[in-house]
């Protein structure tokens, strides 16, 4: 006889990994940023009463009433984390990899001035290992315990033949919600503003696919830097949007530099200073051969994420942001844009 479980699936091991996740209280991993010790101004209180019905139906079900907004907007996200999957299997380390994909559709979605809602995952493996599964699963928990927002459902696939044993990937989805009146965005963005860059935690999850290359035969060696997780920067978007006057933010994401031209009006332009390469990066830049350019053309090169805020606030926000648990500095203004101009100019 071949049935389901013979022929690779494991119903029972599902179904147990579901009835885990519905315990009310599972263990936190140890993230990575002291920002979850920081008291957040979220324009939506007790997210977790909104929830009318989670994991383990057929969907999941939130009450989206938002009368504390006068034009409510539904924000959306998803996103994965490259081949970074490849490296948490090599070292069987799944502990840190559910933070880089919270990380990457959150501090995606806070780039609109919204506020997380809630998240939903996509695991995918060959044969579900319930221990791995479990870890990830945790560390998806609490980075969205720390980025504010419910996991309110996923999907776990096991699919032999698609997937290699050790093999896995996974995607996320995060929805949130702004107010169009309150919206950040190039729309805000004009002369004389400020570009502030809060610093990355090294390389987050994007350019993996080189990172493996340069570093091939030697992850044991550089396993810390190669596992550390993305930084999540919700805590604070949601306390400066309730301080000060942000007009944009841009995730630096694949493409590093290349994503801030996203949030600038096609007559503006920002010029930026040459910040130092955190030693990852440098170390990265020596065995690759790529140029400072190519360097910040490809990866975050040790900022993760740039806000755009009105003059005579900068100092003000740096020290908010170090009290809030993100280093940060002041990295350019935004100018007038001739011609066709860069819409990013080093200075």
């Amino acid at each position: 006889m071949i049935d389901y479980k013979n022929s690779g699936v494991d119903i029972q091991a599902g179904d147990d990994l579901v009835s885990w996740l519905q315990k009310p209280n599972l263990p936190n991993n140890s993230l990575q940023n002291d920002s979850k010790k920081v008291k957040v101004k979220s324009d939506i209180p007790d997210l977790s009463s909104r929830v009318v019905s989670g994991i383990g139906g057929f969907a999941a079900l939130f009450d989206a009433r938002f009368q504390n907004m006068a034009k409510p907007l539904l924000v959306s996200c998803t996103d994965g984390v490259g081949t970074k999957v490849k490296v948490a299997s090599y070292f069987n380390d799944f502990s840190r990899v559910g933070q880089d994909l919270v990380g990457m559709c959150a501090n995606d979605l806070i780039c609109t001035g919204g506020t997380p809602l809630f998240f939903l995952d996509y695991y995918a493996v060959g044969k579900l290992d319930l221990a791995a599964a479990q870890s990830f699963l945790t560390s998806v928990r609490a980075a969205c315990a720390e980025s504010h927002m419910v996991l309110i459902g996923g999907e776990t696939a096991e699919m032999p033949g698609v997937y290699q044993v050790g093999d896995f990937d996974c995607a996320g989805f995060s929805v949130g919600v702004v107010d169009q009146d309150k919206m950040w965005g190039a729309h805000r963005v004009v002369e004389g503003d400020i570009v502030i860059g809060l610093e990355s935690s090294g390389y987050h999850s994007n350019g993996y696919s080189l990172i493996r290359k340069v570093f091939e035969g030697e992850f044991d060696k550089y396993r810390d830097w190669l596992l550390e997780p993305t930084r999540l920067y919700i805590t604070a978007a949601l306390n400066l949007k309730s301080e000060f006057e942000v007009h944009a933010a841009a995730h630096m994401t694949g493409g590093g530099i290349e994503n801030l031209p996203r949030i600038l009006p096609e007559h503006l332009k920002a010029s930026i200073k040459k910040w130092e390469l955190p030693d990852c990066f440098k170390e990265v830049q020596k065995r690759s051969g790529l140029s400072d350019q190519e360097m910040r053309e490809t990866f975050n090169c040790g900022i993760g994420l740039m806000i755009v805020i009105s003059p005579g606030q900068e100092i003000q926000v740096i020290e908010k942001l170090a009290d809030w648990g993100y280093p940060a500095q002041i990295l350019g203004k935004i100018l007038k844009r001739e011609n066709l101009e860069s819409h990013v100019i080093w200075d």
